[in-house]
């Protein structure tokens, strides 16, 4: 009795695991591939214009436009001998003079500014961060930010 009882609960526990196919939902083979590739969303617009660097408190011309960058609001930047789950990014407030205008902006690297008939952005920022016993700061003054205007002024 117990033989039989131990046997039909391992039928039944073995049977709960299986799932049955039926013919008609019973996996095809790929189709053939196709002649021509599949449309391919066009890259973003890559700029060759070289970079303009500016120290905290420098103005400079980046195509046109006046950029000082003023105060550094965030560099939660990856250190270069560090790996991260995320590459941080850099905040600064800028000033911008174009034309008749100066406003005060905050620009992300990374993240085009709309500014006047154009996008401003902070490519590179130097120098890259390093683990040390300091947690990898840069003293401000060695900060150099590289800016780039694509558009009209």
């Amino acid at each position: 009795m117990k033989i039989r009882a131990s046997l039909a609960i391992l039928v039944v526990a073995g049977l709960a695991g299986c799932t049955v196919i039926p013919a008609e939902t019973a996996p095809t083979a790929p189709p053939p591939p196709s002649s021509t590739p599949p449309p391919k969303a066009p890259p973003p617009p890559v700029s060759n214009a070289p970079l303009t660097f500016a120290a905290l408190n420098e103005t400079v011309s980046v195509d046109g436009l006046q950029v000082t960058p003023k105060e550094l609001l965030e560099d939660s930047r990856c250190p270069m001998n560090a790996r991260c789950i995320w590459a941080g990014q850099v905040r600064l407030r800028i000033s911008v003079h174009g034309g008749l205008r100066r406003k005060s902006m905050e620009i992300t690297s990374g993240k085009p500014l709309q500014v006047a008939d154009g996008t401003l952005e902070l490519v590179e920022v130097r120098p890259d961060k390093v683990t040390t016993r300091n947690d990898g700061a840069i003293e401000s003054d060695s900060y150099r930010f590289g800016f780039r205007f694509m558009g009209g002024f």
